[in-house]
């Protein structure tokens, strides 16, 4: 009777309960793990943790050695995703019962991650612009100077030899120039007008499927019922095909690229309320994100590749901030999803 209370109980938590063996084979499953899962209590008795899940954040091995140690563990906001595709973010439990045994809680911390991925964001991008305007200011001025003298330096000469070396000095004045107002970004969006998200994902995906190999694959996963709205279509043009770019360069021209689309409703992006968004989605399979990198990913000149130029991922964050939209990303080995999510409906106050 007591056990039948005591499982009764279990059922009842929020929190996904398993209790596993040594070789992570699961004996029990509350009726949260069935949730979690996507699999019937039965079912998961059958399979083991790794069976259950295609990505777990924690390798088997370090749970093995724990249960085999009857030693306590706990791991903190780690990636999670089920067979069928669902990514969470979660805190993991383990404490020992017996010899090769232990009860595995899993809490899903999805909604608390996100609220603190965004402030973080917020705060790093605002940070960034503020650097960056003032560094910008900095080197303009003189940079204004150097170029105008090598200009006065140049009409005074008259050997086209010399002549050469002040063309060089201007040139490379223009190129450092033309760098600070790509760090900096556009200040305010263009000209707003209704136009189609799906038209500026095939308009993208034509251009890198031109730029890479053939062995670039695109899936569209679109959903047919999303409006037009209101957009500066060459900014976030520019924003989709930086992150499209990026994927392609990661998989090095080989794998393929998800480009998908979701209409998503009551969101919140910087503490202000918006009854419908759309969810633009570009998703690849290649190997992942460092995870030295990705809180400071969105910085400007940051960047995983000793070739790239890291300001990519930034200009993208600072068009879609001026859509009052957000960047969500997701990456594990095999998985990289980086998600703008824009309002239908800009509030009131900021049109």
């Amino acid at each position: 009777m007591a056990d039948i209370q005591e499982i009764n109980l279990l059922n009842h938590l929020n929190a996904a309960l398993l209790v596993v063996n040594r070789t992570l084979g699961v004996e029990f499953a509350n009726q949260a793990s069935e949730q979690l899962f996507g699999l019937s209590q039965r079912r998961l008795g059958e399979l083991t943790l790794t069976e259950c899940i295609s990505h777990l954040g924690v390798k088997p091995a370090q749970l093995k050695e724990n249960l085999a140690d009857s030693q306590a563990a706990a791991f903190y906001a780690m990636s999670l995703a089920t067979l069928e595709g669902q990514h969470h973010t979660v805190d993991l439990f383990l404490t020992p019962l017996s010899p090769g045994r232990g009860l595995l809680e899993i809490r899903v911390i999805d909604q608390q991650q996100r609220i603190s991925q965004e402030l973080h964001q917020y705060a790093q991008h605002h940070a960034a612009q503020l650097l960056v305007r003032g560094l910008a200011h900095e080197i303009k001025n003189p940079l204004g100077g150097l170029r105008g003298a090598a200009q006065l330096l140049e009409r005074q000469l008259e050997e086209a030899r010399l002549k050469e070396f002040t063309g060089i000095i201007i040139e490379q004045a223009d190129r450092l120039r033309s760098l600070v107002d790509k760090l900096l970004g556009p200040q305010k969006p263009g000209q707003r007008e209704p136009g189609n998200i799906h038209r500026i994902l095939e308009q993208v995906a034509r251009l890198c499927g031109l730029e890479f190999s053939e062995q670039l694959t695109f899936v569209r996963d679109y959903d047919p019922s999303i409006p037009d709205f209101d957009m500066d279509r060459d900014l976030l043009q520019q924003a989709v095909l930086n992150i499209v770019r990026n994927a392609a360069q990661a998989l090095e021209g080989r794998g393929t690229i998800t480009l998908k689309t979701r209409a998503c409703s009551q969101i919140t992006i910087a503490g202000k309320r918006h009854r419908m968004a759309v969810a633009v989605s570009v998703i690849d399979d290649g190997p992942g994100i460092d995870e030295k990198l990705k809180d400071t990913l969105f910085y400007p000149m940051v960047t995983g590749r000793q070739e790239g130029s890291g300001l990519g991922l930034s200009i993208a964050q600072n068009a879609v901030a001026q859509h009052q939209g957000r960047i969500d990303l997701d990456s594990w080995p095999g998985h990289t999803a980086f998600t703008l999510v824009l309002p239908l409906i800009p509030n009131k106050e900021e049109k």
